[in-house]
């Protein structure tokens, strides 16, 4: 929170900081009659105007650069999307607190995945209250394009991103874990999901029903049923998201999943903390780099019968050892997920190479965790326990722990502190938000839909996209299956919450319902990459490039139809 706090702080002050445009005056050379009101008149050194000399500036609070102007529009865009990205990260990390206190259940299914899609829902709230419905049904186009644009964006670009940076060997249609020695065979290499993975595809395609249903009147070009379609829809969308959150309740596999993540993550920390105290030298030399002499010394001392592996009997000698701040952890458990990490042939012995391998990566994770300077020593110890805070919250270990009910009362009010912070700044900058977005269309004659489409999605899905190559790269089919889980979750809540807030909107303002191209493509990215997921357990590299090729195509899609064809 204290980072999303000073990012907030940052950005204001930058926007506080910036100075005035300068505007031209008339040469008054030619006329000596004229009074000086006192303004130097030396032409300025950069004037970036593209506007005629004596059309009106509107500076924004009278300081910020002109909102009539292409490069001003666009520096609000920037910083309001940057404050948006700041808003969906404080709500997705109060998220995660919440999960990790509460544990799965009804606040893991019902409570998080709203909250998760509550910066999207609120601009497309905000884009259709305009005072006139004139307005209204040009900015709701902006919300249109925030919620086919982060959905499209899910399944193209995120789903191939994961591809690329998660793929494993492929032998017999299955991805070995670790084991990424064919680099870009486009049929060798790839990634494999398990059955829950499909399932959730599945249910994704449903929730494209309400698209359906919506756009029936203008299929069969029954213009009186509008209205009563959208109605139809906004039910259908209401009770789908009650339903899908209820079956997130009943069946919460996905929220499990993250709870094995944080005690790994945990059981990592400890893990390096341990062997940096006990190594004989730095496991970093001076340019960052595994110090292999010293990793070599510590795998000789580890391998306790020199036979030149480590055992998961010699892995459980060091687990024993290692000081995870009184949690009592399974030791089995501890050992098995190291093993899991470090043995990459699956003979269930660690090498000198793999364990090189491993120490490597791990090393990397805890230096991307804490991005804070200082040394080695107290990067290990503060990613240690920033770590172990996390686990010490975790619902199955609170009542292990005798005074763990102080702890958990602290981050409850961090994690309800970061979703209010997170909340108020996604409701307060949300509308200057669509309004740079429609000055900066009027500047430029692009459609509001299409800045809206590209660059919309970048501030709102930003934190959790790279949340999920994260995820992704440590290749690993569990890990691989949670990414694709929770980006098929993250569509499915586009499709009904963001539609549901949508349809509200067109039926309450009476606005009108007129976004043919944009529903087309997404039932035609949801509905391909739904079925094609569905299924399929295995995915080889050869389908990343189709994915981002999709993503361009829905682009030219809208375009054609709209302006060229003139669906709308």
């Amino acid at each position: 929170m204290a980072k999303a706090a000073a990012f907030l702080f940052l950005s204001l002050l930058l926007l506080l900081s910036i100075s005035s445009q300068s505007r031209l005056l008339p040469d008054t050379s030619s006329n000596s009659n004229l009074i000086s009101d006192g303004i130097c008149h030396e032409p300025p050194l950069l004037f970036l105007e593209s506007s005629p000399p004596f059309e009106t500036c509107k500076q924004t609070y009278g300081i910020l650069p002109c909102s009539t102007t292409i490069w001003g529009n666009l520096f609000f865009m920037l910083v309001y999307g940057y404050l948006m990205f700041i808003a969906a990260k404080c709500i997705s990390s109060g998220s995660e607190h919440l999960l990790e206190i509460l544990g799965p259940g009804l606040v893991g299914g019902l409570v998080l995945p709203i909250l998760n899609d509550l910066p999207n829902a609120i601009i497309i709230l905000v884009s259709g209250l305009s005072k006139s419905i004139e307005t209204a049904q040009k900015k709701v186009q902006i919300g249109m394009g925030l919620l086919a644009g982060s959905t499209i964006m899910l399944l193209t670009l995120l789903w191939g991103s994961c591809i690329a940076v998660g793929k494993c060997n492929l032998v017999n249609s299955t991805s070995f874990d670790s084991q990424d020695s064919k680099w870009c065979s486009l049929t060798g290499s790839g990634v494999t999901t398990d059955a829950p993975t499909g399932r959730a595809s599945k249910i994704m395609i449903i929730t494209v029903i309400p698209f359906i249903v919506v756009q029936l009147p203008k299929v069969f070009h029954i213009s009186s049923g509008s209205r009563i379609a959208v109605l139809i829809s906004l039910i259908l969308a209401v009770a789908f998201l009650i339903s899908y959150c209820l079956y997130q309740v009943v069946d919460p596999r996905i929220q499990k999943r993250r709870v094995e993540y944080v005690k790994r993550k945990h059981i990592m920390s400890g893990f390096l903390r341990h062997i940096h105290k006990t190594a004989m030298g730095r496991l970093l030399d001076e340019n960052g780099k595994l110090n292999e002499p010293v990793i070599e010394k510590l795998f000789h001392t580890l391998d306790v019968n020199h036979d030149g592996h480590v055992s998961s009997q010699e892995l459980t000698a060091l687990i024993i050892g290692i000081d995870f701040l009184n949690i009592d952890l399974d030791e089995e458990d501890a050992v098995d997920k190291v093993m899991d990490d470090f043995d990459t042939s699956g003979d269930r012995l660690i090498d000198l190479k793999e364990f090189f391998n491993g120490i490597s990566r791990w090393l990397e994770e805890a230096k991307r965790a804490v991005v804070q300077g200082g040394s080695s020593t107290k990067k290990y110890d503060d990613f240690h326990m920033k770590t172990w805070e996390e686990y010490y919250d975790m619902a199955d270990s609170r009542d292990e722990i005798t005074d763990g009910v102080e702890t958990a009362a602290r981050v409850s009010i961090k994690a309800g502190l970061m979703l209010l912070l997170g909340t108020v700044i996604a409701a307060a900058f949300a509308d200057p938000l669509v309004d740079s977005v429609t000055n900066f269309s009027n500047a430029t004659n692009i459609p509001s839909f299409f800045i809206s489409f590209i660059a919309m999605p970048l501030a709102t899905n930003s934190s959790q996209a790279f949340s999920i190559i994260t995820s992704a790269s440590r290749k690993k089919q569990r890990y691989t299956s949670l990414t694709f889980f929770e980006i098929f979750g993250g569509v499915t809540m586009n499709n009904l919450l963001c539609l549901a807030v949508f349809l509200a909107l067109v039926y309450v303002r009476h606005l009108t319902w007129d976004f043919s191209a944009e529903v087309l493509v997404i039932l035609i990215v949801c509905i391909v990459m739904g079925l094609f997921t569905s299924f399929s357990t295995t995915f080889p590299l050869w389908t990343c490039p189709i994915a981002f090729l999709l993503y361009a195509l829905s682009l030219v899609l809208v375009y054609v139809l709209d302006y060229v064809l003139k669906w709308s």
